[in-house]
C-alpha cells in the first residue's frame, strides 16, 4: 500500500500539474488534509517535499501558495541541468563504440524522431515536452549515479514548467528538435571535443527565452 505521505504528495502534485490550484490563493493544509482524508503529519511531509521541489511556497501559520518562477529559479535550474547533462553527454560521446551506448543512442534518436512527428502533426506542446523530457532523463540515467538522478528529479517540476513556456515561442519546437539531433549526432560520432559546447548551447538558448519571458 502506498504510504500516506506519498498519497498526499501525488494528490497535490496532480492538482498542481492539472492547473486545479490558483496562483493567487493561499491554501490551508488543514482543509486539504481533511478533504483527502489524511492526517496532518503525512500531509505536512508532502507539503515540505513539494516546497523543496519548487511547486509551492509555505506561508507559516497560514498554508501555502503556488510558487511563481523567478529569475533566480531559472538561473539555478539551468546551472544544475548544464552541469549534469554536459558531463553525461561527454561521457556518452567518449564511449560511443560500446554496445550499451549504441543502444542508448538509438533510444535517443527514436525520441528525437518522435519530436519531429509531433512538430509536423499535432504540434502539441504537452506531448512534445514529454518526449523532450524523456530525452534528457535518459541522458542523466546513463551515468547510473543515484545522486545525479535525485538532483535531476528535484528540479523536474521547474524544468517541465520552463520547457512548456519556452516551447510556446514560435519556432522553438523546431529549434529544439534540431538541437536534440545535433546532440545525438555528436555523441554518435564520439565528438568529445565539441559535445560539451553543443549541449551547453542547447541549455543557453532555452534559458535566454525563459529569462526574456520574465
Amino acid at each position: 500500500m502506498t504510504p500516506l505521505n506519498e498519497q498526499a504528495y501525488q494528490h497535490l502534485q496532480m492538482l498542481i500539474m492539472t492547473h486545479k490550484l490558483s496562483y493567487d490563493k493561499i491554501y490551508s493544509e488543514t482543509k486539504l488534509s481533511k478533504e483527502l482524508g489524511i492526517s496532518r503529519t503525512p500531509f505536512r511531509d508532502a507539503i515540505h517535499r513539494l516546497a523543496q521541489e519548487g511547486y509551492i511556497d509555505i506561508i507559516p501559520s497560514k498554508g501555502f501558495t503556488l510558487h511563481q518562477l523567478t529569475s533566480k529559479d531559472i538561473i539555478e535550474t539551468f546551472q544544475v541541468r548544464s552541469a549534469l547533462e554536459c558531463y553525461c553527454t561527454l561521457q556518452i560521446a567518449k564511449n560511443a563504440e560500446q554496445e550499451p551506448v549504441k543502444k542508448l543512442l538509438k533510444e535517443l534518436l527514436d525520441a528525437t524522431e518522435t519530436l519531429k512527428v509531433i512538430l509536423e502533426t499535432t504540434k502539441s506542446i504537452k506531448d512534445f515536452c514529454e518526449y523532450d523530457f524523456l530525452f534528457h532523463t535518459k541522458i542523466i540515467a546513463y551515468a547510473e549515479n543515484e545522486q545525479f538522478s535525485s538532483l535531476f528529479d528535484t528540479f523536474k517540476y521547474r524544468m517541465r514548467k520552463l520547457a512548456e513556456l519556452s516551447l510556446a515561442h514560435e519556432g522553438r519546437m523546431l529549434a529544439t528538435y534540431r538541437e536534440h539531433l545535433a546532440i545525438v549526432q555528436a555523441m554518435e560520432q564520439g565528438n568529445a571535443a565539441q559535445i560539451y559546447e553543443i549541449t551547453s548551447r542547447h541549455m543557453d538558448r532555452a534559458r535566454l527565452i525563459n529569462m526574456e519571458d520574465l
